[in-house]
Parts: structure tokens; C-alpha cells; sequence
């Protein structure tokens, strides 16, 4: 007779964990500066390194070695360039209007369109600005108009592909609820992941040709980065670092945002922050710590929250994906010798103190949202006091057009992270790698945490300090931005030379 008592039990409970975020959703919101770490779906963990959390607090850094951390990185022999157009050996009849629908967040749809106008260029279309999918995750339904700069994209291309806002009047059916009622005969929903140039003549080209319009979704990864044109290569380049430039009025919030961090004596952070901010040397390291809840459910790691946390993201895991990411087969020990688990907020702290990086560094954390809040990042406060984010270097009003708007805050993000000494991710990902990339495009620093090595030496319990410096220091020499040659199947958005850079 127990049993299914018990079995009721854990329903209610299973239900009032789902149910919780919906009546109380104050439990759940993102933290501000400094606010209480209440969090009900995990135990506030307490440092997982505490040894070296506490020699880290004591550490001294030689003034030598921070000249050399935050020096300009030497000429590396490469620099940016547009290639010259090969002779195009595509259609030179316009063959029709090309739609795509872009998923995912900032970076991964900035991926997309950059192969959207390649794809455009190579079925000679004219290109429709591209709607962006509201992202599942994050809610968010920014369009293409309130992230990017329309007249300077178009503008930027107009030598090479024809764009336009919106379709002519006879096409206007041609929308996403369309698409979502029925299956379509415009509609190409097949494209393989890194299609070839010759897939899209040969499947796209044809619906052009016999509708003058094709709508391709979804649209992700959905061109192949070799056996390209020159002159489809060199699109894509000039998309990514000529044409997609911001509103003005994110660039306009992130130069405040920069301008805040770099001064030494700002009324707005010394009032409204900490009194001992303005101590600052005027530099300041970019911290992408992309430690949200998302994140943390796909990896399937353990971050210290105890029972309820795995829980908890186990379920994220099973309502967000239905299935499509199961728990690892691999332990979480595995996991992080394997250089598979990114980086807490007290690993990443660390790493940057055995780089070299003293309590005086300003940090910038350019996150949407830190998966514990305040209480998961108390132990890289402790490591680096002059830790900054947009709620804490701007005003609300300030914030008033962007707060609600993931893409948005995630465009202010790269903005300042662009414009930043340096550069630093937790973990790779789409933003890490368009910043690495975007920043060896322009020859500035960005560190590649050394994923592997890191996780090993977390999992050694009784490693003393110096040699955690020693083999951190070791282990990331080069990967500070020096130049790294693309590969065969490697992305041109992390890896921009040779395809976007030429010798000398």
C-alpha cells in the first residue's frame, strides 16, 4: 500500500518543480549586481577549488608579466583583404527571389546569413532580408531591422547581389505562417548540413526557375566552407566583417559601456557600484562566460549544486529538447579530462589569476544570464572585485531598448567584447568562435583556454598553486591570437586566413 503512495509523491513533486518557475517566477529571473542568491533549484554550492581559490587570493603578479599579458599582439604576417572575383560560372539570368529562416541565437544566425548571401550569389537571386526564428530558448523575436544596420548591408553588397527589404506585391503569401500551415511547393526544408555549391543548382535553382521565388528552412550550417568559388568564399568575408554592422543605437550604448570601463574616475560607476571602481588601469578583459541554464543542461556535466541542480537539468533537458541530447554515457570525471565540461564562474577565475591577471583587472562579463546568479559567481568577485556587466555600468533607462531582447544584449556584448584588450570564452561556442575570429581578422588578443588541460588539472585535488601557475602558463602559450591556418571542414568564422586574409 506504500508504493503507490510513494509513486504519487514524486508526481507532485515532479509537477510542483515545473510549475514552480510559473508561480513564482522571481525565483527564476536573471540577478542583478549584487542581488541575493536565492535559487530553490539547486544548494549554493561552496568552492569546488578551495585550496587554490585561496592561494589565487594571494597571489602577486611580477609587472613584467603583466606588461606581457596586456601587450598588442606582434604582426603576424597576415592581414585583411577582399580576394578579386574569379569569373562567375553561375546563371547570369536573375533567377527569382530567395527567402531563409534563420534558428538559433546572435552568432549562430550571423553564420547564416553571411551563407545566405553566398547562396544567393551562387543562384544569382535576389536575396530577402532574412527573418529571424524566434529562438526557443531564450523567447527572443528580434528582427534582422532591430540588430543590423539595413541601409549598410544592403549598400555594402550592392556590387554583388541584389537585396531587398521585402517582396513585391505578387509574392506576398510568400510568409512564414504559409510555410507553417502545409507542406509547399517553394518550400526547401531538405538542405543538408554544409550543402555543396552544386546541391543548390541542382534542388534550389529549378523551384527559382519554375516559381521565381524559394523559401530554404530551415537554414543553418547549410553551405560547405571547401570546394567554393573564390568569389563565394570572398562574399561570405566581406558579409561578415564589412557588411553586418549594428543599429546605432547598440553601437552608441556599447561606446558608454566602453567608455565606463576605460575611465579611471566615472561618477556614474563610483556612485552607483563600488567607490573603489575608478582604481582601474583603463583596460579591461572581455569575459564570455556562457554559463546559463541551457548550456549547462546540454552538457551534461556536474557544476556542484547537489541533487536538486541534476535534477533540475536533467528536466530542462527532456521539456527543451524532447529527447534529442540524452545524459552522457560518460562520467563527469571523463567529461572534464576530455575538456568537455566549460568552465564554472570559479574555474575561469582562476585560470585568468594563473595567466597572470591581478585583483585589478576589470572584468566585462558579457553573459545574458549566469545560470545560479550572483551566488554561482561570488568566488570570481572574490578574484577580480572590479567585475562589471551592462546592468552595472549603465542606467535602466540606458538599457530601457535592449533589456528583454537576448539578441539585442548579446550584440551590445560583442560589440564590447570587439573593442576589448582582451578576449576570453569558458567554453567554446558560437559567440567564442565568431569573436576569435573576428578578433584574428583584426589581429587582437583573444586566449583559447585550453580545455583538456584545464579539466585534468581541476580534477587533481591536491595540486598546489605554483604548479597549477606553472602548467596553466605552459599549456597556453600560443593561444593568445596568434594566426591558426583553416583546415579542411573548418569554419571560416573561426578561422578567417587564408579564405579572408592575405600574406604580407
Amino acid at each position: 500500500m506504500i508504493e503507490p503512495f510513494v509513486h504519487r509523491s514524486g508526481a507532485y513533486a515532479a509537477l510542483l518543480v515545473l510549475l514552480l518557475p510559473v508561480l513564482s517566477p522571481a525565483l527564476f529571473s536573471p540577478f542583478g549586481h549584487a542581488s541575493p542568491s536565492v535559487f530553490l533549484e539547486w544548494n549554493a554550492p561552496k568552492p569546488r577549488h578551495l585550496s587554490l581559490l585561496k592561494a589565487a587570493l594571494q597571489r602577486e603578479i611580477p609587472n613584467e608579466q603583466m606588461s606581457e599579458l596586456w601587450a598588442p599582439l606582434a604582426p603576424h604576417g597576415w592581414k585583411p583583404c577582399v580576394p578579386p572575383a574569379s569569373v562567375s560560372a553561375f546563371p547570369v539570368k536573375m533567377s527569382g527571389f530567395l527567402q531563409v529562416f534563420l534558428d538559433g541565437g546572435l552568432n549562430q544566425q550571423r553564420m547564416g546569413l553571411c551563407d545566405a548571401v553566398a547562396v544567393a550569389k551562387i543562384l544569382n537571386a535576389t536575396l530577402v532580408i532574412p527573418h529571424l526564428e524566434i529562438n526557443p530558448v531564450w523567447q527572443d523575436s528580434s528582427s534582422f531591422e532591430e540588430i543590423y544596420d539595413v541601409d549598410h548591408f544592403i549598400n555594402v553588397l550592392k556590387d554583388d547581389i541584389t537585396i531587398i527589404r521585402e517582396l513585391p506585391p505578387e509574392y506576398s503569401w510568400s510568409t512564414r505562417e504559409y510555410y507553417a500551415e502545409a507542406i509547399r511547393a517553394t518550400r526547401i526544408k531538405t538542405a543538408p548540413v554544409h550543402a555543396s555549391a552544386n546541391w543548390y543548382l541542382e534542388n534550389v535553382l529549378p523551384v527559382l526557375q519554375s516559381y521565381g521565388i524559394a523559401a530554404i528552412s530551415p537554414f543553418s550550417h547549410r553551405l560547405a566552407f571547401d570546394k567554393l568559388p573564390e568569389e563565394i568564399r570572398r562574399m561570405r568575408c566581406k558579409v561578415n566583417f564589412q557588411a553586418l554592422a549594428f543599429v546605432p543605437h547598440i553601437n552608441k550604448l556599447g561606446d558608454t559601456l566602453i567608455k565606463r570601463l576605460r575611465s579611471s574616475s566615472n561618477e556614474y560607476i563610483q556612485q552607483v557600484v563600488d567607490k573603489n571602481v575608478n582604481q582601474g588601469s583603463g583596460k579591461y578583459v572581455a569575459l564570455h562566460l556562457r554559463f546559463d541554464k541551457d548550456m549547462a543542461a546540454h552538457s551534461a556535466c556536474d557544476f556542484g549544486g547537489g541533487k536538486a541542480e541534476r535534477l533540475a537539468l536533467a528536466k530542462y533537458r527532456q521539456v527543451i529538447w524532447q529527447g534529442r541530447v540524452m545524459n552522457s554515457q560518460f562520467t563527469d570525471e571523463e567529461l572534464r579530462s576530455q575538456g568537455r565540461c566549460p568552465l564554472t564562474p570559479e574555474e575561469i577565475g582562476l585560470l585568468l589569476a594563473a595567466l597572470g591577471f591581478d585583483n585589478k583587472t576589470r572584468l566585462y562579463l558579457a553573459s545574458h544570464k549566469v545560470y545560479g546568479g550572483e551566488a554561482r559567481i561570488a568566488s570570481l568577485r572574490k578574484l577580480f572585485p572590479f567585475l562589471e556587466d551592462k546592468k552595472s555600468l549603465a542606467s535602466q533607462e540606458e538599457l530601457a531598448m535592449i533589456i528583454g531582447k537576448a539578441s539585442l544584449m548579446a550584440a551590445v556584448d560583442y560589440y564590447v567584447s570587439m573593442r576589448s584588450d582582451v578576449v576570453i570564452s569558458a567554453s567554446p561556442g558560437n559567440m567564442h568562435n565568431a569573436l576569435v575570429g573576428h578578433r584574428t581578422y583584426e589581429n587582437l588578443k583573444a586566449i583559447r583556454p585550453n580545455m583538456a588541460l584545464l579539466g585534468q588539472l581541476f580534477l587533481n585535488k591536491s595540486l598546489e598553486w605554483s604548479d597549477f601557475q606553472r602548467e596553466v602558463q605552459a599549456g597556453h602559450t600560443g593561444r593568445q591570437g596568434q594566426i591558426r591556418l583553416r583546415r579542411q571542414n573548418q569554419s571560416i568564422y573561426t578561422y578567417p586566413a587564408p579564405d579572408c586574409m592575405c600574406q604580407g
